[in-house]
């Protein structure tokens, strides 16, 4: 039986271990962006939801927190089982509710369960040190759940981006209050907790409230949430960092990117047109770490674009699950026309449409602008679509000036055939993530990942240090054989 066969999911929300309808009994359609068919109904959660979810959360952390470290990854493991034994059931949506191509889904679904797997193991890991002590004492310090941790997932890679943070966050003791993006909410959020609710975590530690910005606001301000996980964009980022700061909440921020990838001139032509036809179309471009801007040497510079232009000419774009296509669709006609918006007015500004600027409904052709002005919209900012936006340098200097000429600083993608003039060029520019001799869209469990500037408040997921500083906090403990004795 399916994971979402079992349970009367449509037009609820998970609140407190059960499938129920929101305040007021709101839902909304789910809806497929390749055809425009409703897929079901989801619960409309609302800031009473996110109170009662929270003071119950709350409860279910202390004694969720308290279980033996082995029962915790006991439900990790289980839940990393679960991912890949419901693999097609969940691809299958993943395709169709957020437009995806099978490959990419797939990928998700894999790093939902290396990210369980991985999680698995911080219960395990020594949560303190032995410190030294003037005193006559036994001085140490420990490493705290933080509590109730509210996550905040977008639309583009729902599993990768919301279990990224659910997983380790749970692990390491935490009661987990995720809010997807209603666009993609049984993606990123139901079938997110039916794994966990198959994996036998306790009823209200994990609870899935989706909603808008009245919910997200109620999960940041709410009293019993105490650290805040939020991957989106940048002026999204922004106020929820400084909502944060009022209440005096931390907020992990992993934010919008306009990532370069640098063509140095010993660079193989083919291979470099190979990485940014991956680095900016896959997935329709509809990635933080999309290579957003090509800074191409001189001299390969004529030859890169004729031949991205044809790549980009030749890929298929179309419905996902109805046949084997390179680009689906992007994720709603709001998305396409900013797109568009900012393909036509950079062209108006002097940049050369090689190849793509169309579309047919939701679905964008792969687009190439050569000749690109650094002030035009498709190169300064972040586009978030199928666009390769390419220019001229005349040196690596000229370069290193270009790529770090931007207030994002999330991935960098390097080639040459020299590696260590690569990774030369690249510590001059400041990124969290640098990829040489590949495209700038990488991701793997097990390491750190997160930018710097507007890219966000750095590596903030992935690896075991960065999960364990992002979702516990430090107690200082001494204790004495004998109460001490003081002068007063």
């Amino acid at each position: 039986m399916g994971l979402l066969d079992s349970v009367d999911w449509q037009g609820n929300i998970f609140k407190n271990g059960a499938w129920t309808a929101a305040h007021g009994g709101g839902d909304y359609a789910v809806v497929e962006p390749a055809t425009g068919a409703e897929l079901g109904r989801m619960g409309q959660a609302t800031a009473q939801d996110v109170a009662e979810a929270a003071a119950s959360a709350a409860k279910a952390q202390r004694e969720w927190a308290a279980l033996p470290h082995t029962a915790r990854a006991a439900v990790l493991r289980k839940a990393g089982d679960l991912w890949q034994q419901h693999a097609e059931e969940i691809i299958g949506w993943n395709v169709r509710e957020v437009g995806t191509v099978p490959g990419m889904a797939g990928f998700a679904v894999h790093v939902a369960a290396e990210e369980c797997y991985g999680a698995a193991g911080l219960p395990a890991r020594a949560i303190g040190e032995i410190l030294p002590s003037e005193e006559p004492r036994l001085s140490m310090a420990r490493r705290m759940p933080a509590g109730v941790v509210a996550v905040i997932s977008p639309f583009n890679v729902p599993i990768i981006l919301g279990i990224r943070s659910v997983a380790p966050a749970l692990a390491l003791g935490n009661a987990v209050l995720l809010k997807p993006d209603p666009r993609t909410a049984v993606t990123g959020g139901t079938l997110m907790a039916r794994v966990f609710e198959e994996a036998g975590l306790p009823p209200g530690v994990l609870q899935m409230l989706p909603g808008g910005a009245d919910v997200g606001e109620a999960l940041i301000t709410d009293p019993n949430v105490r650290v805040i996980s939020f991957t989106g964009s940048t002026p999204v980022g922004r106020r929820i960092g400084e909502l944060a700061g009022r209440h005096l909440k931390r907020a992990h921020l992993e934010l919008g990117g306009n990532s370069a990838l640098l063509i140095l001139d010993d660079a193989d032509v083919d291979a470099a047109v190979n990485l940014a036809t991956w680095g900016s179309f896959f997935h329709q471009g509809q990635v933080c770490m999309t290579a957003g801007r090509h800074l191409v040497a001189d001299r390969l510079y004529d030859d890169f674009v004729e031949r991205l232009a044809a790549k980009a000419g030749a890929l298929s774009v179309g419905d996902p699950a109805a046949g084997e296509v390179a680009l689906g669709p992007v994720i709603d006609a709001g998305q396409r026309d900013r797109i568009h918006g900012m393909v036509t007015e950079s062209v108006d500004q002097g940049a050369k449409l090689a190849s793509g600027g169309t579309y047919e409904e939701l679905f964008y052709r792969p687009t190439v602008l050569a000749d690109i002005p650094l002030t035009a919209p498709a190169f300064a900012e972040e586009v978030f679509g199928p666009v390769a936006p390419v220019t001229r340098v005349s040196s690596v200097e000229e370069a290193v000036e270009l790529a770090g000429a931007t207030d994002y600083g999330l991935s960098l993608g390097i080639v040459t055939r020299d590696v260590m003039r690569g990774l030369a060029v690249a510590e001059q520019i400041p990124t969290g993530i640098v990829h040489i001799n590949d495209q700038t869209v990488n991701d793997e469990a097990n390491a750190p990942f997160g930018g710097v500037g507007a890219s966000g408040t750095g590596s903030r997921f992935g690896g075991a240090a960065a999960n364990i500083e992002a979702f516990t906090e430090t107690r200082w403990i001494t204790m004495r054989g004998e109460p001490a004795q003081y002068p007063l």
